[in-house]
């Protein structure tokens, strides 16, 4: 990068981040940091763990904000410095690394200023489900669990499967699962909707060109800090077999857990878990979080950013295509964002798609 070059990128990274930290109030992040560390020294602080666990954690997800912003601020300041050695001849004009390193950590930022909601950093409870179309649309639903299972081993989250339903020929016909790491349920909310992929049908002997359909629904799985009350008088609780793979004695016992909420009709079941006791937990957990998102998509306080999948899980309601044949291209219809690398997606690589939603997700916060 040529001189000149390097002056235009330092001048357009310090506007980018000035806005940033604009929108986000960096002043009143750091405000914040110092009352909820002030918290921490009050006499008695420890005598109420889940009061004290809820401070702990707002006050870890703040201080990551601040530290990503200043990370930038001293970047750029050392690329400042490299620039004026270089004007006095005392310096080297080889400064890829430092360009990257910059560009990564601001997008790093970006993404932080974007997850700002209260649930964002939550983990996500995430279900796929096959539309119509039997054996094609369930190997569809399979493939999009290896991708989504795939993007959370890149973004180092742990994966807990909590039901699998396998399907007689191929693929499956529902999943559900628990994706655990920080920002998990602000970053996977992007998934959430109808995928459409066109290809060549593996299992069409005349070599047919077939569409598929699945839905991808996330939750947040709700934690100490969110509050959702469930009344057992309100609740089914079913017990049965488990058919699917477990550990020892998962598929001897009726260890399988289906809890129904009565007054709205939501069901969840779990069974991979060892036990009927851990199942029911898990199945708690998760409807927790669905009641949660219901009760905000009732108040219309996050309608766009959180709304369940509700389309028709079919031709035209379709978040997102693949297409394998007679191109390659990979396109988000709420963004137009598109790549031609459509394996390279299927293998986990969801950041450009997630972030290009979030960053419009944020733009229309702003304008409405």
């Amino acid at each position: 990068m040529e001189l000149h070059e390097l002056k235009t990128f330092i001048e357009s990274i310090e506007s980018t981040l000035n806005e940033l930290a604009a929108s986000l109030d960096i002043e009143q992040v750091k405000k914040t940091i110092e009352s909820l560390e002030s918290k921490t020294y009050e006499q008695g602080f420890w005598d109420d763990h889940e009061a004290a666990n809820k401070v702990i954690i707002e006050l870890k997800r703040h201080k990551q904000t601040l530290n990503r912003y200043e990370t930038i601020v001293e970047q750029l300041e050392d690329l400042k410095v490299n620039v004026e050695l270089i004007e006095l001849g005392e310096g080297a004009i080889d400064l890829d690394a430092s360009v990257k390193a910059i560009e990564s950590a601001l997008e790093a930022f970006e993404t932080t200023v974007y997850l700002s909601e209260p649930y964002d950093h939550l983990h996500a409870i995430v279900e796929i489900h096959p539309g119509a179309g039997g054996t094609e649309s369930q190997d569809w639903a399979l493939m999009l669990y290896r991708m989504i299972t795939r993007y959370a081993e890149r973004q180092n989250y742990t994966v807990d499967l909590n039901d699998y339903q396998e399907a007689s020929e191929a693929g499956v016909k529902s999943v559900t699962m628990t994706l655990a790491g920080d920002y998990a349920f602000g970053h996977l909310k992007a998934e959430a909707g109808v995928h459409r992929l066109v290809r060549i049908s593996p299992f069409d002997a005349s070599g047919r060109r077939h569409t598929s359909f699945a839905s991808v629904n996330v939750i947040p799985q709700i934690d100490d800090t969110i509050e959702v009350e469930i009344d057992d008088n309100d609740l089914k609780i079913d017990t049965y077999r488990s058919s699917g793979a477990g550990g020892q004695s998962v598929n001897t016992t009726d260890s399988a857990v289906r809890i129904t909420h009565m007054p709205t009709k939501l069901t969840v079941t779990c069974q991979n878990e060892r036990s009927q006791l851990q199942n029911r937990q898990k199945a708690l957990q998760i409807l927790k979080g669905k009641l949660y998102q219901r009760k905000l998509e009732e108040q219309k306080e996050a309608i766009e950013s959180l709304r369940n999948v509700n389309q028709s899980n079919a031709f035209g309601s379709q978040i997102r295509s693949y297409v394998m044949h007679p191109y390659n291209m990979v396109k988000d219809h709420r963004t137009d964002e598109e790549t031609g690398n459509v394996q390279k997606v299927l293998d986990g690589d969801l950041d450009k798609f997630i972030r290009a939603y979030l960053k419009t997700q944020a733009s229309r916060e702003t304008t409405s």
